[in-house]
């Protein structure tokens, strides 16, 4: 596996997502910008996890290789797409 690749492309997908970037929430007394919240992807010598307590999933996991493979393939993880409809 290799991981500069991944980190390579994970930092891709990162700056077209605008990492470190605020938008603007409506509240109930107007607005304020808010930070979106990062997703912890951690990569191990043998797995990885993703989100903040995600299980811990070796490579040789199918949904761990559809991962990656989306990663990839320049895109966000498909597995994610039902937690965060609008985007990560």
């Amino acid at each position: 596996i290799d991981f500069d690749l991944i980190l390579e492309h994970i930092k891709d997908l990162n700056s077209l997502v605008g990492e470190g970037s605020s938008r603007v929430e409506q509240t109930l007394r107007g607005a304020r910008l808010r930070r979106a919240e990062p997703l912890p992807v951690t990569l191990y010598r043998d797995g990885i996890t993703v989100g903040q307590h995600g299980a811990f999933r070796p490579y040789q996991h199918p949904a761990t290789q559809q991962c990656l493979q989306d990663i990839m393939d320049g895109y966000f993880p498909s597995e994610l797409q039902p937690r965060y409809p609008d985007g990560v």
